[in-house]
């Protein structure tokens, strides 16, 4: 095949050498923009579940009932879901740098300020304004990277930040309960102030970095060189062939989005799968606790188990997945083997290992069906409902952050336990691989290789 190069030559090669071509240019877009967004998606999701050990302190110290921190926690996802899509549509209009740069700031500004909570209404207040300020990072990630890379290699992609989940997860659980514990009475504060203040002024300089390490989109990628830049942007276009009439930032394109039936059940489909995630982000410490485990360090410290292999898993998970170019089958399994490991928890083992054991395989499929079902919207949704189209899905279905934490804090109120929460969220999980399954629709891609000049 023939390639015409930046200057108009045309060169010839083989489909071997255009493979490794091809790949060597992923390569290295993967090594310049991913470990960044990376780590800048475990000092946000850091950020937003250290609420979870702060609750093994703050609590008591502050004479917070179950039901009031699930509230103060749900709260959060208020602020979220309000300004999500405005915040994406914004990314699509004004670019990643500035868009990335503005949420890390305000959002660690924000989480260092939880270190001031004295009663309720500061605990609402920050927790609503810290979900105000991180609206839009993550569905602006699952944008920018749809730039970068085709669907075919986006869930390999995708499973670095949710590995990153997991990795916030360990890094909570290592450090979160040894600053509670050991910096407790310093300088006359609260141990879970420190950690908000800890963990949350990284976010600050990650946020102020990004100006000068992110480019909006491959064109103004000058690391690249134009070739590689032109075949990016052709790729994205290609993938993009039913092309925008209308901006993807506009009221058009979100009217153009929630017009399609698609949207919806996208939305569903997270909705029960952010259920189960998130179940486990924010409760984990709690369910270690009532496993038997009460010093507040032992409980981070086992809380890195099933976290670390949650991210090995996932990845592994969604790497097969990629390889065998096969999304509905992979999330099926996840969905329905992590309900029954959550379901599998309401029998009480005796056994700390087997408890501990279950907890592990029910974050390890339920953090990888995550990533498989973030590679499917961008390729099934109209190229210019992207943007809206994403930022809604994520927002409809991340409310299950607000309903998850207040209704099993209520449930745990009140009967003492989580069984009757774990029974739904298991029901969820099943429902969200059936509605995946037999509702989304199955699309093969269809991708050229890139021929090297």
């Amino acid at each position: 095949m023939m390639t015409p190069s930046p200057g108009g030559a045309t060169l010839s090669a083989t489909p071997s050498l255009a493979s490794q071509a091809e790949d060597a240019i992923y390569r290295k877009v993967w090594l310049r923009i991913i470990p960044f967004l990376f780590i800048c998606y475990v000092v946000s999701f850091l950020d937003r579940i250290n609420i979870g050990f702060a609750q093994l302190q703050m609590k008591q110290d502050l004479g917070f009932s179950d039901a009031m921190y699930g509230l103060g926690a749900a709260i959060f996802y208020v602020g979220y879901v309000l300004f999500e899509v405005p915040s994406n549509m914004a990314l699509a209009r004004f670019g990643a740098r500035r868009t990335f740069s503005r949420i890390m700031v305000l959002w660690g500004l924000a989480s260092v300020g939880m270190m001031a909570v004295t009663d309720a209404a500061h605990f609402y207040t920050l927790r609503f304004l810290l979900g105000v300020f991180e609206a839009g990072f993550f569905p602006g990630i699952v944008l920018y990277l749809s730039y970068w890379f085709p669907a075919r290699r986006r869930a390999a992609v995708m499973a670095i930040f949710f590995a990153g989940v997991a990795v916030a997860g360990v890094l909570g659980g290592l450090v979160s309960g040894w600053i509670m514990r050991d910096m407790a009475g310093v300088m006359g504060l609260y141990g879970w102030q420190w950690m908000f203040a800890i963990e949350g002024a990284p976010a600050v300089v990650l946020g102020l970095l990004a100006i000068f390490l992110l480019a909006d989109g491959p064109a103004q990628a000058k690391w690249l060189s134009p070739e590689e830049r032109s075949f990016l942007q052709a790729r994205h276009q290609q993938e993009a062939l039913r092309t925008h009439h209308v901006s993807g930032h506009s009221l058009a394109a979100l009217r153009q989005a929630l017009s399609h039936r698609t949207t919806y059940l996208f939305a569903f489909i997270y909705f029960a799968l952010t259920c189960g995630s998130l179940t486990l982000n924010f409760w984990m410490p709690l369910m270690i606790r009532d496993f038997g485990i009460k010093d507040v360090v032992e409980v981070s410290l086992y809380s890195v188990i099933p976290n670390a292999i949650g991210a090995v898993g996932l990845i592994l998970i969604a790497r097969r997945s990629d390889r065998r170019n096969e999304r509905h089958g992979h999330f099926a399994v996840c969905t329905t083997g992590g309900a029954l490991a959550l379901a599998a928890l309401t029998l009480h083992p005796s056994s700390f290992a087997v408890s501990l054991g279950l907890l592990s395989v029910a974050a390890v499929l339920i953090f990888a069906a995550l990533p498989i079902f973030w590679s499917l919207p961008p390729g099934l949704l109209p190229a210019q409902t992207i943007a809206p189209g994403i930022a809604f899905i994520s927002s409809v279905g991340i409310t299950s952050g607000i309903v998850s934490p207040w209704l099993i804090g209520l449930v745990k109120t009140r009967t003492g336990n989580m069984d009757i929460a774990l029974y739904i969220l298991a029901g969820l999980l099943l429902l969200s691989g059936l509605a995946m399954w037999g509702l989304i629709p199955r699309k093969a891609s269809h991708e050229g290789s890139y021929k090297p000049t």
